[in-house]
């Protein structure tokens, strides 16, 4: 987990790092990353580990503030609300 190799030299307790990996995982499930090898992951990971260093101590807090900030992505349009541009539009015509 990206989490834990962040953290692998880290001077924080067991507890701490701990708290931190429930709140990562609670994050993850919360913005449906299911790819632990996704890139994003360690994005998140730093964003745990930024918010439990301000004091903020209950993993699911942790979560909750991770996702208001990184928020999930906005989603792409379904093809039924995407509209062609006019012909005259596409070839600059009037």
């Amino acid at each position: 987990m990206a989490i834990y190799r962040i953290l692998q030299n880290s001077p924080l307790s067991p507890e701490d790092i701990s708290r931190l990996a429930a709140a990562y995982e609670a994050t993850l499930k919360a913005l449906e990353l299911a790819d632990r090898n996704d890139p994003i992951t360690e994005l998140v990971a730093r964003k745990i580990i930024e918010i439990g260093q301000t004091g903020v101590r209950d993993p699911l807090e942790i979560s909750r503030l991770a996702v208001a900030d990184l928020g999930p992505a906005a989603k792409p349009a379904a093809p039924a609300d995407v509209q062609p541009l006019p012909r005259h539009r596409i070839f600059g015509h009037s």
